[in-house]
């Protein structure tokens, strides 16, 4: 760390049975990657004491330390045995219990154990991302096309990445994978077609994969698409796919955009080797963003069977994720067979149900049609009767059911399966049953989902984003149900917070940030710089809680997890700025000092 974050220790009364002390010295901002508790890298110590059976952090400005308990009380310290949180409280108050319970022998002992923030920082519980793809995230990192803002200028990025891997250049049977080409952004609104591909040189002839910004659309190269020929029955493209769109030419081919459900005519699972690079590329950007656990809401049934190919290797995952279930309609019930995963840091026991497209695409299904598409209300993806069905009985065999559901009709017709299972005596509220993203709602439906007790799964960041387009694509009554965040929670429901990484960045302060003030970086909304639909921010402690204690309610482990309490895991992350309390566009400008999982910085800012 560089200078600007050091500070020395305030002077204090020295007990009068210790001899005289060694001068203080600061550690070093060093990376733990071994289990060495005593060396919080990106805080000044008090000593330099050998002890690593605990330590505690403090502030010495005052209280900074925001526990997010029940109380949401802010406190100075926050003290650490093993991986486990033991105490909190003011620095004589820590100390006193300590030494009464053993955990130090001394008052000096525990003063040597003492570290201290850096000057106007604050720490708080990690952060938990709701709602992520973790591995999708890798694609994009590899390969972005968010500055893409014409089709050539798309083509010339995937050339681009193709010339600088020689290993690449040289293998043209080589998957390319990309991800957030965004139409909107292009000077004609237009889906692409494969030829743009095949009039280069360096693109012809490979199998290219881009994904749209929003997650629903494939670009698909001709080499995709003759791929996939090979193994559908006879080599013919069904005429119709539930839930799902082939864009064609002419002649009726496949043209190279594949909407939501035909994703699966085309799908090929990744090599591990490529999905370890892309893991490891998400994780790296995680733990630098104070995250440290994931809501993982997987495309495809590879995710998971990757998490679980980890843990029984033996590996220890860098990271909490909690994985949703991929629901496929085709295959048989299995909810009353498959197993659920508790692992040290996987957990499985949700079923994720896609059951509408997205509004950006023009999948979401709406009760009216687009104001700007009138022929089209979008779709779903799994009937009204199956929604039905299937959902009482996952719940009844224990599953949460996290249900996809974006547009106004999607979100009714999941609230009323919902509402079926309660009515046959299902305990919604045990069961903690979710809607991922619940973007258009019905005034009636803000009311249901608090009554049932649906945990609401929103993305701040979407917003900021879709507020730009949303009048134009919802009219002007319609879009005012559109992320209506104070809506859903004046009904009494729950909500949990997350980016849906790679469609948004991952950095959750984005997110904190459009939540406390819908407005983009620059401050600005449709509706001015005071926000867009201001009466739907969330205040600055529901948004922190979002982040934290409620994403651990949303996956059962509030009792170990989102709070700064005794008995709980010590994840906590220290952020360079007071986001509580300073201005909000300096909320962006706040860095993550240091990132702390089980215990052990995983973490570390280095000042350039």
């Amino acid at each position: 760390m560089g200078s600007s974050h050091e500070f020395e220790k305030p002077p204090r009364a020295r007990p009068t049975q210790t001899a005289p002390r060694k001068p203080r010295k600061p550690l070093g901002l060093v990376l733990l990657l071994a289990a060495s508790l005593a060396a919080l890298s990106f805080l000044y110590h008090s000593s330099q004491s050998t002890d690593t059976s605990f330590y505690a952090v403090c502030s010495a400005d005052g209280d900074n330390v925001y526990t997010v308990d029940s109380e949401n009380r802010v406190t100075q310290c926050l003290v650490v045995a093993g991986t486990d949180i033991v105490d909190s409280g003011s620095l004589v108050k820590v100390t006193e219990r300590s030494v009464a319970r053993g955990l130090a022998s001394s008052r000096r002992d525990f003063s040597d154990n003492v570290h201290y923030l850096p000057e106007g920082s604050i720490l708080v519980p990690s952060f938990t991302d709701s709602h992520v793809h973790s591995l999708e995230y890798g694609f994009h990192r590899l390969l972005p096309l968010d500055d893409g803002d014409s089709i050539p200028a798309i083509v010339s990025l995937v050339r681009s990445y193709i010339l600088s891997d020689p290993d690449i250049t040289a293998n043209k049977s080589k998957w390319i994978y990309g991800w957030g080409f965004d139409k909107l952004s292009w000077p004609v609104e237009e889906w692409p077609t494969y030829h743009p591909f095949e009039e280069d040189p360096v693109t012809a002839g490979r199998p290219i994969w881009l994904t749209s910004k929003d997650g629903h659309a494939i670009w698909a190269s001709k080499k995709v698409i003759e791929l996939a020929e090979q193994r559908l029955p006879g080599g013919e493209w069904p005429e119709e796919v539930e839930g799902g769109v082939i864009l064609r030419d002419d002649e009726g081919r496949p043209s190279g955009i594949f909407l939501d459900n035909a994703l699966s005519l085309i799908h090929v699972a990744t090599a591990e080797e490529d999905n370890l690079a892309r893991f490891r590329l998400t994780v790296e950007d995680a733990l630098a963003n104070g995250i440290t656990a994931m809501h993982d809401a997987g495309f495809l049934p590879e995710t998971l069977e990757f998490y679980e190919k980890q843990v029984q290797k033996g590996e220890v995952l860098p990271i909490r994720m909690y994985a949703m279930h991929n629901f496929d309609d085709t295959a048989p019930y299995w909810g009353n067979t498959t197993e659920k995963l508790d692992y040290n840091r996987l957990r499985m026991r949700s079923v994720k149900l896609i059951c509408d497209g997205a509004m950006r695409s023009g999948g979401a299904y709406l009760y009216e049609p687009y104001a700007d598409d009138p022929t089209n209300t979008g779709f779903m993806r799994l009937s009204a009767e199956l929604l039905n069905d299937i959902i009482p009985r996952f719940l009844r065999d224990g599953w949460q059911v996290n249900a996809h559901a974006i547009g106004d009709h999607a979100n009714a017709m999941v609230l009323d399966a919902f509402e079926k299972a309660a009515n046959e005596g299902i305990d919604l509220k045990k069961l903690r049953p979710r809607i991922e993203h619940a973007q258009i709602m019905r005034e009636e439906d803000f009311e249901r989902v608090g009554r049932l007790g649906v945990i609401t799964s929103i993305q701040p960041t979407h917003a900021t984003d879709d507020m730009w387009y949303g009048e134009t694509r919802l009219g002007p009554d319609r879009v005012r149900g559109l992320y209506a965040f104070r809506s859903i929670m004046n009904s009494g429901a729950r909500i949990t917070l997350g980016s849906d990484i790679p469609v948004e960045g991952i950095n959750p302060l984005y997110g904190f940030y459009a939540a406390i003030t819908r407005t983009d970086k620059a401050g600005n909304s449709p509706h001015g710089r005071n926000g867009w639909f201001p009466d739907q921010k969330l205040t600055r402690l529901e948004a922190l809680r979002g982040m934290t204690i409620d994403p651990a309610y949303a996956s059962f482990s509030e009792h170990v997890l989102g709070s700064l309490e005794p008995g709980k895991k010590a994840d906590f992350v220290v952020l360079s700025k007071n986001i509580m309390k300073i201005p909000p566009r300096e909320v962006l400008e706040t860095k993550v000092l240091a990132t702390v999982l089980d215990g052990e910085v995983v973490y570390r800012y280095r000042d350039s």
